[in-house]
């Protein structure tokens, strides 16, 4: 019994809420085509009549005779009634007033008026002087009021309702059948409404019998039990579906919207607290699918971004209550196939137009793919690492194959087309940049990103595309954070210049002054500020490899066998002495080179050692080591000194 009572209530909605819209549509439609039809014998007949005056006026101009009119358009057919004849034409005539017959027009077929009224000057002046003020008072008595006078009608509804039904007035069943036939009455009446004109208040009509009609289903289903959930399900996919149909009918956004929310806030009416993941993330899949398909056929921007974050709520909302680990292939099936249908729109969008002309479109694309890229992280690390690897970087190339397939020549401005590539291209790279630390550990992570920012720099030099090699500069600066804050160990006993520490630290000075080199000799020109970025990284790649030349002095001397001497102060003169040939080995080929640079890079780390064997050695070493410091840093010294005097002299003699 109760199973038949539930089916007849859903086919009665379905008729209620399906038939009249349908039929309405329908009517619509074919009197829409109607009047068309009707028009073209009256506009025809109307042009005719028209050419025949304009005739009857050109014939008599040029005959310039003061017959009567009567007698120059005696061969001509006789012109409708109300069309006055001037009884003396003029050599130069004023234009008759010639009344022309108006012909009936619909609102919706044309906004232009048959015949237009004569405004005076005054009433002009009067009309562009009120305007500011008239637009004030269209914004609240128009729409403000609307508003709330929707809401006063709404309340008013509620309160009378529940009065009736604290006072038994009304039972359960009777209650929400109210509620049903309100809500769908209000669809035909809306209609109503716009065919009179009035398209603005129609769409709030709407939305409120949707409103109603949502309300009074979960009302039946949570609140009274006369159905059970699936029904109650259906019956709200209807109402966003019927609504939808409406909005693409009016080619109304606000309604679409409107829809949207309804369809938005089904799952949650009809949510009974279960987990329910398949049922949930087919009906937001498809509910997001046939709205985009209607963002896409009447470009609605609205839509996508607040389907978006919709969808993104009821994903993560579930996530956190519901997920567990054994669920993991179906949970990524969704996010996969979430992540797919949100990036569609803006893909074929950005492949037909050549960019994404709207700023939402490209927050869309980032966010969609960031999403993505989190959920990913969550249902794979730490367990499925090589899984989660070739999934980001599946997602690195499905944005380079993006960004290749757009096309050359976009009809977008340039501005646009370029945000579009730097859009796909930065994805990529950051999924690319990304898949590397998951895979890799410790100082592998930091050969990898020196080897990918070398790539970067090299290939922008290369192609003359900043948008490469700023991420290439920036990839450095990572690198270069990550030695500091997170350095290498060498092991308990590291070989000379053969351990991890070494390796690394000398990988990544080489690769910072391989890139300052191909800036150097590249054939674009480089402007400032990026050209002190490339001296800055060549002074950080020399700095870089002295720290790790110094490390591998400093534990050899550790590790030298004690036989006569002290460790400690053996590493000091180590260092001391190491310090002094470097500067000395960059000074020398900075002359060579005529760079300088290096020159100035060679003397302050020269004025470091001195510092060093001064203020250090001098107090704390022994006499044989400091006597060693002291007799080498002063022929070094010695033989700087002369040299930069002779060179002085030789370009004093030239000059």
């Amino acid at each position: 019994m109760e199973s038949g009572l539930e089916l007849a209530l859903f086919l009665v909605v379905i008729i209620l809420i399906v038939g009249p819209v349908l039929a309405i549509a329908a009517f619509v439609r074919v009197n829409h085509i109607r009047d068309l039809v009707d028009q073209v014998p009256k506009l025809t007949a109307r042009i005719f009549d028209l050419e025949r005056k304009i005739s009857a006026l050109e014939k008599a101009s040029q005959a310039g005779s003061a017959a009567p009119a009567a007698k120059s358009g005696a061969a001509l057919p006789k012109p409708p009634e109300g069309i006055p004849q001037p009884a003396v034409l003029s050599p130069l005539p004023p234009p008759p007033s010639v009344a022309v017959p108006s012909v009936p027009i619909s609102p919706q077929t044309s906004p232009h008026p048959a015949s237009p009224r004569p405004i005076s000057p005054l009433t002009l002046a009067s009309t562009v002087a009120s305007r500011p003020d008239s637009d004030v008072e269209t914004m609240i008595a128009g729409h403000w009021f609307y508003y709330l006078g929707i809401l006063a009608l709404a309340v008013a509804v509620s309160f009378f309702l529940k009065y009736a039904f604290d006072n038994d007035w009304i039972g359960p069943t009777g209650r929400v059948a109210i509620g049903l036939l309100i809500g769908s009455a209000l669809f035909p009446l809306s209609q109503w409404i716009l065919g009179r004109g009035y398209q603005y208040f129609s769409e709030g009509i709407t939305g409120l019998g949707a409103a109603i009609l949502y309300l009074s289903i979960w009302t039946g289903w949570h609140y009274y039990a006369l159905f059970g959930q699936t029904p109650a399900f259906v019956m709200m996919i209807v109402v966003t579906a019927v609504s939808t149909a409406v909005a693409m009918a009016r080619n109304s956004q606000r309604l679409a919207v409107l829809a949207l929310i309804g369809g938005v806030l089904t799952p949650t009416l009809v949510s009974t607290g279960m987990n329910a993941e398949v049922v949930l993330f087919t009906y937001l899949a498809v509910l997001a699918g046939a709205m985009l398909v209607m963002a896409w056929r009447s470009d609605w921007k609205a839509v996508p971004a607040l389907l978006f974050v919709s969808t993104l709520f009821y994903f993560w909302g579930w996530y956190g209550e519901f997920y567990a680990p054994d669920e993991r292939v179906t949970t990524l099936a969704f996010a996969t196939l979430f992540f797919a249908v949100f990036a569609a729109l803006p893909a074929i969008q950005s492949l037909r137009e050549g960019a994404l002309p709207e700023i939402l479109d490209v927050i869309l694309v980032a966010a969609n793919a960031l999403q993505f890229l989190v959920a990913l992280r969550q249902t794979l690390w730490p367990t499925h690492r090589w899984e989660l690897t070739f999934a980001v970087l599946a997602l690195a190339a499905v944005h380079l194959l993006a960004e290749g397939a757009l096309p050359e020549k976009a009809a977008g401005p340039k501005s646009q087309v370029q945000t579009t590539r730097m859009l796909y291209a930065g994805l990529a790279l950051v999924f690319a940049t990304v898949a590397i630390p998951i895979r890799l550990d410790g100082y592998w992570i930091t050969l990898a990103w020196a080897a990918e920012a070398l790539v970067l720099v090299g290939c922008g030099l290369r192609v003359s595309m900043l948008a490469l090699r700023v991420p290439g500069l920036v990839m450095f600066l990572v690198v270069a954070v990550r030695l500091t804050f997170l350095p290498i160990h060498a092991g308990l006993a590291p070989a000379f210049l053969l351990n991890a520490r070494f390796s690394v630290m000398a990988f990544c000075a080489a690769a910072g002054a391989l890139a300052f080199y191909f800036a150097r000799h590249s054939p674009i020109e480089i402007q400032p500020p990026e050209s002190h970025f490339y001296f800055a990284l060549a002074v950080a790649a020399n700095i870089c490899f002295l720290v790790a030349i110094s490390w591998e002095v400093w534990d050899f001397f550790s590790q030298t066998p004690s036989i006569g001497f002290d460790r400690r102060l053996a590493q000091e003169l180590g260092l001391s002495m190491l310090w002094v040939a470097y500067a000395l080995a960059q000074i020398v080929p900075g002359f060579a080179w005529k760079s300088v640079a290096l020159r100035w890079q060679g003397l302050i780390l020269m004025g470091v050692a001195i510092a060093k064997v001064f203020l250090f050695d001098l107090s704390f070493l022994s006499s044989f080591y400091r006597i060693v410091s002291f007799f080498a840093l002063g022929l070094v010294l010695l033989g700087i000194s002369f040299f930069y005097q002779k060179m002085a002299r030789a370009a004093g003699q030239k000059t």
